[in-house]
């Protein structure tokens, strides 16, 4: 197949040309910067500078391509883009990557649609955003909290399974380039566990995200699926075992009061009150199996 990946360049665009490209598809990837334009080479795609939020520059670069189906990878949350993570400041933080859930999936669906792509795969986001009532694990039949981070999803996920796509509700990403900046902070002693640590987080791989990513595309995939590894776990569980991890001591305890003058109410609301999600439905309907079922295996192996 011929597939458009949009933010080829992304932490899991990636991982994700070089497995399209090893199945055998010819693979075209977009980024900002003509400076990664070499990079996305080397993974083994023909490199696009395209500007997701202009509908000329999507439209044209999808017309160019003529792919037979189109992934949507694009986030503005690199440095570059967003400036340094401020959950204080989640709005401005979040604003770019908004837009693009928002604007630039509309801008692809047209493209789409004008040159005859009948197939569309997009990025989505579950981690700790499932509706805080109820269980502790959501399944893709349960709605969304919605935060400042994701408040554009429920525009994604509407527009993209109406025109006959997936949208793939990743976990929190981990793997190379994914989570250094955390990683920093717990090193430094400066990610510490608010409250109790109650509230559940998701995680995925990066490899075993783009793996998931190729079988929605080669299987035509057509829904919501949440992308998320075997065992959503409440931080504090995987805070203290990530800083084991790397090499760092027990992270701080803080009060949710305290949590929420420092970091804000996002973040307080991550940490005690967020549900995680199912990945029963990626399984069964795709046939997906993971290289890191746990997070516990990954992080060891990531930062061991």
């Amino acid at each position: 197949m011929r597939v458009f990946v949009a933010g080829g360049s992304g932490a899991l665009g990636r991982r994700l040309v070089p497995q399209l490209v090893a199945r055998g598809h010819q693979v075209t990837a977009t980024t900002t910067s003509a400076g990664k334009l070499g990079l996305l080479a080397q993974l083994g795609a023909h490199g696009v500078v395209m500007d997701g939020l202009d509908a000329a520059s999507v439209g044209e670069a999808v017309a160019a391509a003529r792919p037979d189906a189109i992934v949507n990878q694009m986030t503005a949350l690199s440095v570059a883009h967003a400036g340094k993570p401020n959950l204080r400041k989640a709005d401005r933080f979040f604003a770019g990557t908004n837009r693009l859930r928002s604007e630039g999936i509309d801008h692809l669906l047209a493209a789409a649609e004008a040159t005859g792509v009948s197939h569309v795969v997009a990025q989505g986001h579950a981690s700790m955003n499932g509706i805080r009532t109820g269980g502790w694990v959501k399944t893709e039949e349960d709605p969304l909290e919605v935060i400042e981070g994701t408040k554009a999803i429920s525009h994604l996920e509407d527009v993209v399974v109406n025109a006959g796509g997936a949208v793939l509700r990743y976990g929190a990403f981990y793997g190379p380039g994914a989570t250094d900046d955390q990683v920093e902070l717990v090193r430094k002693r400066l990610y510490p566990l608010v409250g109790g640590g109650t509230g559940y987080v998701s995680w995925v791989h990066l490899d075993d995200a783009a793996s998931a990513t190729v079988l929605a595309v080669e299987q035509r995939a057509r829904g919501v699926f949440n992308i998320v590894d075997d065992e959503p776990a409440p931080v504090s569980e995987w805070l203290p075992y990530l800083a084991k991890c790397a090499g760092a001591k027990p992270p701080r305890r803080v009060p949710k009061w305290l949590a929420r003058l420092l970091a804000g109410e996002m973040v307080v609301g991550m940490m005690t009150e967020g549900r995680g999600f199912s990945n029963a439905k990626a399984k069964r309907e795709l046939g997906w199996q993971l290289r890191y079922p746990s997070w516990r295996q990954g992080f060891e192996k990531e930062l061991g």
